[in-house]
């Protein structure tokens, strides 16, 4: 795998709100894959866990939804093929995420997922690269699913000791550190909390994965 293809592919931004009580990370990428196709990836739930993880519930709107082992919560809203947006209920803290698609063209589609959070303590230690990194894992599985048309391999769970994939997690963690500097934050604080993050995640990858999305 090139990891830092996969790396570079990926947008990444982060925006504070105008009461500075929650922020807002996006990660975004454009995959060779129809819109409906797309579509159906990250709503179907027979497909997503051949990509991320088994899902439960009733995914319409007015839905609740429970991902196995992690969040659960509301579908808040949906616009199929283009949008949908979700409460991200885990550990007794709650947060939302929004995904759009966007048609580039018939083979080509825009995938930006925003994850709307509290600035709590957790952010204050971590800044945004714990739940970016939980994001990049989970929109890798998406383009290793998507490019390859099948699910993604039993081994891949082992991938996550590996060193390539601390390696991802690593590189992945800083880009979030120049996110969070890009966005308004001192910059050696920015770093500083990447730094946390980056241990966090290849001291412990399960916990942090657990942690992050």
């Amino acid at each position: 795998m090139d990891i830092q293809r996969q790396l570079d592919a990926a947008g990444r931004s982060v925006a504070l709100s105008g009461s500075g009580d929650d922020t807002a990370i996006t990660l975004t990428q454009d995959y060779d894959a129809p819109i409906g196709d797309l579509w159906d990836a990250c709503t179907s739930a027979e497909r997503v866990p051949r990509w991320f993880m088994p899902v439960t519930g009733d995914l319409r709107e007015g839905g609740t939804y429970q991902l196995e082992g992690n969040a659960g919560g509301r579908v808040l809203s949906c616009d199929p093929p283009n949008s949908f947006r979700i409460t991200w209920e885990f550990e007794g803290q709650g947060s939302e995420v929004e995904v759009r698609l966007a048609a580039l063209s018939d083979t080509r589609t825009r995938f930006a997922l925003t994850h709307v959070a509290p600035l709590n303590d957790f952010w204050e230690r971590f800044g945004p690269g714990a739940t970016g990194i939980g994001w990049e894992l989970g929109i890798l599985g998406l383009f290793l699913h998507l490019s390859s048309g099948t699910d993604v391999p039993p081994e891949a769970a082992e991938w996550s000791g590996s060193e390539e994939a601390r390696r991802f997690m690593e590189l992945g963690g800083r880009l979030w550190g120049e996110a969070h500097a890009a966005a308004g934050a001192d910059p050696r604080e920015a770093e500083a909390a990447a730094e946390r993050t980056v241990a966090f995640y290849t001291t412990d990858p399960e916990a942090g994965t657990a942690q992050g999305a």
